[in-house]
């Protein structure tokens, strides 16, 4: 389908009322697309097989979470033709890719464009002395082959994903334009803040035009209106009054725009947003936001989901943005990689403190090839991140020394040397913000803030050792964040004895080891149930938080994310540390740190993924309800167990929990909210109890139950003799639709994944039956019962 750029471009753009002669719109419609790896775009267009897509897009949506070891890492090709109507020796076009994996090339009518190295940042590609009046064609060839000259380390913890991931716009402008509008805030307070906007023309000719500098308050009010003669580079420096501070709980945003004025007329327009904060890290304590400690309550966010890969549409970067802002976080580490525009708008809209990440991620330091590579990287991530308020952290990357990718990658003296040099650059491009990293110790004192690894109760120790590594980092450390901690929870897994923070696993030490096979540790022993994270972020969060000289931490991962080396995990290549899973569904832990950092009250019983549960007759057990009010009352079977008081000094759940006599059969749980005497927020939950232990499994049987969108939830449960569900059984299913449907697979989710760990005695799997079919045939398999199988009547929903 060709495209009319002159319908496309012929709208005039106006914000509050100004002209914008830039015309600017999304170019994601109607691509062609070609799984093929061929060198050039005479080549590519000689081939059969290209496909109509839409743009985000990857090649790798699924196949990373499919069965097959690895995934696919090479070149593909997009195609697009679109229609010039008429062309101006006073217009430019250019598109702009706001990311794509890896290496990009891009060429216009047959003609290279432009090329790109490094994926995760935006780059553009002017077509002006390509195009024709007419039918033009752009062609894009991308590539995620291994490429050692290309952060990040083949060796990092994440797939790779190749495609134009991001959006791509398409702009046209004046033949003189303005390229860059950088605003810094060197000197704010309450009282006044100083604003510098440096502004930057692109163009043949510069002094036939006038700037005219136009600054809004978050009311819409002029707070700075000039204009002055044009130049290649110019600053404009002005002061305000009394400016309206960013802050986390009340983020206020201002609007420069910036005009370029010939003979009376405006030609080209920029438009971008900033805000007025101070920030500062006190030496071995907390961190202040202007003029006030803020402790920064973080998580970490990939940039991937279930089902797309990294080709997220602008919706899903908000959403997950507005989730995590939902659980009361101020602070996210973006990991590890510069992300998509939307999440950066969100941060700044939302109030959310971002460390931001260049992706030297492993791998050693490399060649010549390589670090030039990398220094580009950086001063790609910087430019474009600038003028984002929510941006206090410039990170130079994370376990930089881990697994080299070089001869030699590991060696300390090289690694410093380029990791100063690193350090140096991003001040030199931003005096304003701070340097960081994690988990290098030998350049801990060359970054403004460092992060040591700090897995207590997981790779290593117990979760009870925390504040004794707590308070040696903070001794330690000049600037202290903690970056990463947490483990693996799988969905629907419980335990009724989990593990204590006592710890029947310890290393002895309060760092893991470099090589966790050697020691024994919770990773790789533990039971990875929903209760024992619960348990370890309950007991983490009620020390960081009450340390006053803290600065702050960001859990690790705020959502479960795909990763080609863990094979072996309950959902094969996922890492299962999330908050929620891969879908963005939240787990019993999202629910922890709401308890401690939201302001919305909720009241959550632990937990909703337990309703079958087992033990013997008269025995009590604890039950936690996470809450943020300062009264909850527990109801089971209609009869009050009482109320009791918040209070952060008590463990676990800050003394919300009660010793729970089960009745056998159901029990229907009430909890409710109070603030005084008035009821502000409930839940409810229903436990089906037996006082019987279930013997050895003896088959494994499967139900099937349909859902509101008409698929089938096919579910298989390992039960003995007697009938009974065995709670313990946690081998792994394989699930199978052998007539009349087809799965939902390849999500990486707990409904989603064809191989699957048994959770309780149980696993399901999401299935969409075949319109034509009368019967749907499903099967599990595993090498203990080998089959069981179903067969679903369809004839009810196609006669």
């Amino acid at each position: 389908m060709k495209r009319i750029l002159g319908i496309m471009l012929g709208v005039l753009i106006a914000y509050g009322g100004w002209a914008m002669e830039r015309e600017k719109s999304k170019f994601n419609s109607d691509w062609d697309y070609l799984e093929q790896p061929v060198s050039t775009w005479v080549e590519a267009n000689q081939q059969a097989g290209w496909e109509r897509i839409d743009l985000p897009h990857t090649w790798n949506a699924t196949d990373v979470m499919d069965q097959a070891p690895g995934y696919r890492r090479n070149a593909s090709w997009y195609k697009k033709s679109f229609e010039v109507e008429r062309l101006s020796e006073g217009d430019r076009y250019f598109l702009y890719f706001e990311g794509a994996n890896i290496t990009t090339e891009v060429y216009i009518n047959g003609n290279l464009a432009t090329t790109h190295i490094g994926g995760y940042i935006g780059f553009e590609a002017e077509m002006t002395t390509y195009l024709v009046e007419g039918v033009n064609t752009v062609s894009v060839r991308v590539d995620n082959s291994y490429d050692r000259q290309i952060i990040p380390s083949q060796k990092s913890d994440f797939f790779i994903y190749g495609g134009i991931t991001r959006d791509v716009w398409l702009v046209k402008t004046h033949k003189t334009r303005v390229s860059s509008v950088q605003v810094s805030t060197p000197a704010v307070s309450e009282s006044s803040a100083s604003t510098l906007i440096d502004v930057t023309l692109d163009g043949t000719e510069t002094t036939a035009y006038t700037v005219r500098t136009r600054v809004t308050d978050p009311k819409g009010k002029v707070v700075y209106d000039q204009e002055t003669a044009a130049k290649a580079t110019q600053s404009i420096d002005f002061e305000i009054r009394k400016p309206k501070l960013w802050d986390v709980n009340n983020p206020q945003l201002y609007q420069v725009q910036v005009e370029l004025i010939k003979d009376g007329k405006v030609v080209d327009t920029v438009d971008d947003r900033y805000g007025y904060r101070w920030f500062e890290f006190t030496q071995n304590g907390p961190f202040y936001l202007n003029g006030k400690r803020l402790l920064l309550r973080g998580t970490h966010r990939h940039e991937e989901s279930a089902g797309i890969g990294a080709a997220l549409p602008n919706e899903m970067h908000r959403q997950d943005m507005e989730m995590i802002k939902g659980m009361g976080a101020n602070f996210v580490r973006l990991a590890h990689y510069p992300q998509d525009p939307e999440i950066y708008k969100a941060c700044d809209e939302l109030g959310i403190l971002v460390w931001d990440e260049l992706p030297w991620c492993r791998g050693g330091v490399g060649d010549d090839t390589w670090k030039t590579n990398t220094k580009n990287l950086l001063t790609e991530m910087i430019d474009q991140n600038y003028n984002h308020p929510s941006v206090i952290l410039w990170s130079l990357g994370n376990e930089i020394y881990w697994l080299p990718d070089f001869e030699n990658g590991d060696d300390e003296e090289e690694i410093n040397a380029f990791l100063s040099e690193l350090n140096d650059l991003s001040h030199e491009l931003d005096p304003s913000r701070k340097t960081s990293i994690r988990k290098y110790y030998a350049g801990a004192d060359i970054v403004d803030v460092f992060s040591p690894s700090i897995w207590s109760g997981w790779y290593s120790g117990t979760y009870k050792g925390y504040e004794n590594a707590l308070e040696k980092s903070l001794a330690k450390y000049d600037h202290f964040l903690h970056m990463e901690y947490g483990g693996s929870s799988f969905v629907g897994r419980h335990s009724e004895n989990p593990i204590t923070g006592d710890g029947e696993i310890s290393a002895g030490d309060w760092e893991e080891p470099i090589n966790q096979v050697e020691y024994p540790n919770i990773a790789n022993d533990g039971d990875w149930s929903e209760n024992y994270i619960v348990d370890l972020f309950d007991w983490y969060l009620s020390i960081s938080e009450s340390y006053d000289q803290f600065a702050g931490s960001a859990q690790w991962a705020f959502k479960d994310f795909g990763t080609p080396l863990r094979p072996e995990n309950d959902i094969p290549y996922l890492n299962e540390k999330g908050l929620a899973d891969r879908s963005g569904k939240p787990k019993d832990a999202y629910y922890v740190f709401k308890s401690y950092w939201s302001d919305e009250p909720f009241v959550y019983i632990e937990s909703h993924t337990w309703t079958e549960r087992s033990g013997p007759e008269g025995k009590t057990k604890n039950i936690s309800v996470f809450s943020n009010n300062e009264t909850v009352e527990l109801i089971l079977n209609g009869k009050s167990l009482g109320k009791k008081t918040r209070d952060m000094g008590q463990y676990p759940a800050c003394g919300l929990n009660w010793d729970v006599e089960f009745q056998e059969g159901e029990n229907v749980f009430e909890a409710i909210g109070y603030k005084g005497r008035k009821v502000i927020a409930a839940d409810s939950l229903v436990v089906s109890y037996s006082f019987e232990q279930a013997g050895a499994p003896d088959q494994i049987v499967l139900a099937a139950e349909r859902l509101d969108n008409g698929h089938y939830l096919v579910s298989a449960r390992a039960i003995d003799k007697k009938g009974l569900r065995c709670l313990d059984y946690e081998d792994r299913a394989y699930f199978q639709c052998l007539a009349g449907g087809e799965l939902v697979k390849d999500q990486g989710t707990p409904t989603g994944s064809e191989v699957i760990n048994m959770a309780n005695g149980r696993a399901a799997i999401e299935v969409i039956p075949d319109p034509k079919s009368k019967k749907l045939v499903m099967g599990v398999y595993n090498q203990n019962f080998k089959g069981t199988y179903l067969e679903i009547d369809l004839k009810d929903i196609n006669p």
